[in-house]
């Protein structure tokens, strides 16, 4: 999106200056003239490079694409055009959402549909949310599009907090543990070590250890960070094959009770992308092929592809589902079964996942008890292991006299 400065003249030949926004000089010159003015020139205008940096690093979270969402739905229930409300929000929003608002704005004004315009930002709006606009835009049912839209957001962004805030407290533990750890390895063992050798004491098993690792920490960590460097570089690499992403995917589904509970909490999503979908008019086939494309997971992915190709074939949608038992649980296809006989899949792919949303929750509960006490154990155990370390060999010299 650019800035441009114009000079020009209204009806009564009274020279008029301004500035306009535009993604091209024609689309300026075009909003010129549907202001009832001539124009006389038109220059783009030239921006520091700090607000460029600034623009550039400007993202935008899902939480600003909810409100944004949101707020937009109110406006179009309320009667107001989509070009009065992206006018309006133009204002409110901040920072990257804001550089987002503007280009969307310009692009509209200057004759593109809406979904035209989002399609423009994909690190912005998902593919589904584009389908779902576009398919609002198809059917005039646009202001319950962005309702129903602006709800399935608001409920992904509660439902991702609460999985969040419930891992905050063992993550704040394991952070705390190893930079205890890191304190004690790097600059307190060091200390009781020269002690220790100048007593000629002699060290019992968990010291030596306790040394052994602050030694090998101290002399060798150039070596350890450019290992940690290179494996994680590497990690890196081999996650962006197809079969490297594949592998660890696949790889974290069977993790204990995490893999049950990331698997759940992806297909919660999917079945709630794709229920809206189809509330809002887009066709079953497309559906699935826009929801593998973002998924975020190969194993759901390819599963969703191979699905949509059954489909496309003219296989029942349930049999599609049941035959990937890896990707899919049989209640899924069991539900998909009902609403293919009922003709209500919309209803049914929205109970579906309401049932994940709510076993993913207890799941989350569930983790975060054990996972409480099984650090405060492995907590334990540490400080344990490092209070007998220094503690054991000072019992034995005071002994000695």
């Amino acid at each position: 999106m650019k800035k441009y400065n114009y000079r020009a003249k209204d009806k009564q030949g009274k020279a008029v200056t301004g500035r306009v926004e535009a993604s091209s000089p024609e689309v300026a010159a075009r909003l010129i003239r549907e202001r009832e003015l001539v124009l006389i020139s038109l220059k783009p205008v030239r921006e520091s490079p700090l607000l460029m940096i600034r623009r550039l690093r400007g993202k935008v979270s899902p939480s600003e694409v909810s409100t944004f969402t949101r707020q937009l739905a109110t406006m179009v229930n309320a009667g107001l055009p989509i070009t009065e409300a992206l006018s309006i929000l133009r204002t409110q929003a901040r920072g990257g959402m804001q550089a987002v608002v503007v280009q969307v704005l310009a692009d509209v004004e200057g004759g593109e549909p809406f979904s035209k315009a989002l399609s423009k930002h994909p690190k912005v709006f998902t593919p589904t949310y584009i389908a779902l606009i576009k398919a609002g835009e198809a059917g005039g049912v646009m202001d319950k599009v962005l309702s129903r839209l602006a709800d399935n957001l608001e409920k992904r962004q509660e439902f991702r907090g609460k999985v969040k805030g419930a891992l905050i407290y063992p993550t704040i533990i394991l952070i705390g543990m190893v930079v205890v750890g890191f304190i004690m390895v790097i600059f307190v063992v060091p200390r009781l070590t020269i002690l220790y050798t100048e007593f000629d004491a002699e060290l019992p098993l968990p010291t030596r250890i306790l040394i052994g690792i602050s030694t090998l920490a101290l002399k060798l960590w150039p070596l350890m960070l450019i290992a940690l460097a290179s494996g994680l570089y590497a990690f890196r690499l081999y996650s962006k094959t197809p079969r490297g992403r594949r592998k660890l995917d696949e790889l974290l589904f069977k993790i204990p009770i995490m893999g049950e509970l990331q698997k759940q909490i992806i297909l919660a999503e999917l079945t709630r992308s794709l229920s809206l979908m189809i509330g809002a008019g887009v066709s079953i086939l497309e559906g699935l092929n826009i929801t593998a494309g973002v998924v975020g997971n190969k194993v759901l992915s390819e599963a969703l592809e191979d699905t949509a190709q059954q489909v496309e074939k003219g296989f029942p949608i349930a049999y599609s589902f049941a035959r990937h038992k890896e990707a899919f649980p049989f209640i899924l296809s069991q539900m998909i079964a009902v609403g293919e006989e009922t003709g209500k899949m919309e209803e049914v792919l929205g109970k579906i996942s309401h049932i994940f949303e709510v076993e993913s929750d207890q799941k989350v509960k569930g983790l975060t008890s054990a996972i409480e006490p099984l650090v405060m154990i492995v907590l334990g155990l540490g400080v344990g292991f490092l209070v007998i370390a220094i503690i054991l060999p000072i019992y034995n010299l005071t002994s000695q006299f």
